[in-house]
């Protein structure tokens, strides 16, 4: 599954574009490099996002395309 999309469905950013967006501007790590909006995640890549005041760090654990609001905190773990 692509970042950006990673991102909107974990609810970790709340919409594509600006998931988007925050790729383009170098604001999203993945295993400590910066990567590009069409990154494959895989299970266990770590993501950093540098957005805000305090930034986030999370290890990925499921990857689905669908998942509803309650779900969403299960694909990933905060570290």
């Amino acid at each position: 599954m692509r970042l950006d999309k990673y991102l909107k469905v974990s609810r970790l950013i709340k919409r594509r574009t600006v998931a988007n967006e925050a790729c383009d501007a170098d604001k999203v790590l993945v295993n400590g490099k910066p990567a590009r909006a069409s990154y494959d995640v895989k299970i266990n890549d770590i993501i950093e996002i540098q957005m805000g005041k305090t930034p986030l760090k999370v290890r990925v654990l499921k990857i689905v395309d669908v998942v509803g609001k309650e779900g969403s905190a299960d694909l990933y773990e905060a570290i």
